[in-house]
């Protein structure tokens, strides 16, 4: 019993996380209605989080941190540079991904945001296919194929909308691909990282635009809620999954973000849905389900055998 009550909030922090991601696009779009640019929003949610994390690492987890170091330096040379320049990538990526985000949320439209985010774990399988030689078995091949059908017909409404789509699925993509190699580290401690990089790479951009920090205390209420409850909490939730229930299982969830931000699209923001809009974001989400049919088939199976050994 205690074990499946585990097990239950394991899930229910997966499913949190992804929830909570979902609602994302509200406070970005606030903030850019009450004037304040793309840039000016990256800038404070990555120094914002930066601040944070690096304070609740140092006061908490200095041990997890120590241990890093050690990891690294214990490294052959070539390993420990070779790990030092994919963190670096890393960093990158996340920062393209957050801007490109932060972009189309306020440029194009939020439904070409939550559709980056479905075709993204496509493009890291994908990825991880041609780069790492992870095998796709027929049925997640057949995923993909349905996924490239839905996104032909997406594009005839419009090639730029698309086009924004993978350029934030891309960065996010890689972002998850490269995670996949660095398995020798801590995530926090990764995370702390990259937006140290993130942070030096943007404050060249910072120092020629600023003019002053802003003095509106709505701005940084909603940079703080951006930082802390849609960065920060998520990612924690996450990695508190990791620890109890497969990753496979999180896979399935992370699904629940473009869903959620789908419903805030039509029901929030109004965003109208066209019947060939309609028939792709059908076919998409029918490659979802295709694609991680095995472990959808795997659940249900699992549910049956837990419910078989209760009677």
């Amino acid at each position: 019993m205690k074990q499946k009550r585990a097990s239950f909030i394991y899930l229910l922090a997966a499913i949190g996380a992804a929830f909570i991601w979902g609602f994302l696009t509200i406070p970005l779009k606030h903030l850019h209605h009450v004037g304040y640019a793309s840039s000016q929003i990256l800038y404070y949610r990555v120094f914002t989080s930066l601040i944070i994390i690096w304070i609740y690492n140092l006061v908490f987890r200095s041990k997890t941190i120590s241990k890093d170091i050690s990891t690294l330096k214990a490294m052959q040379p070539k390993q420990r540079s070779k790990a030092l320049w994919l963190l670096f990538a890393t960093g990158v990526m996340i920062t393209g991904n957050w801007f490109s985000y932060i972009y189309v949320v306020n440029h194009i439209s939020v439904k070409v945001a939550a559709f980056a985010y479905f075709i993204c774990p496509l493009l890291t399988a994908g990825g991880g296919f041609l780069i790492l030689k992870e095998q796709l078995s027929k049925v997640k091949v057949a995923g993909i194929v349905i996924a490239l059908l839905s996104i032909v017909i997406l594009s005839t409404g419009s090639v730029t909308d698309m086009l924004w789509s993978f350029v934030v699925a891309i960065f996010y993509a890689i972002y998850l691909i490269i995670q996949r190699v660095l398995t020798q580290f801590d995530k926090i401690n990764m995370l702390a990282l990259q937006l140290l990089i993130s942070a030096l790479m943007l404050l060249p951009f910072y120092s020629h635009e600023f003019n002053g920090l802003p003095q509106s205390s709505d701005f940084w209420i909603n940079i703080t809620v951006v930082a802390v409850l849609f960065t920060l909490i998520p990612l924690l939730l996450s990695l508190f999954a990791l620890t109890g229930i497969p990753s496979s299982t999180l896979g399935i969830t992370i699904y629940i973000n473009p869903i959620m931000t789908f419903v805030v699209a039509f029901v929030y923001f109004h965003e109208a849905f066209d019947q060939s809009q309609l028939l792709g974001y059908i076919l998409l989400l029918a490659s979802v389900i295709v694609f991680n049919w095995g472990m959808i088939d795997n659940l249900f199976n699992r549910k049956k055998e837990i419910q078989t050994q209760l009677i």
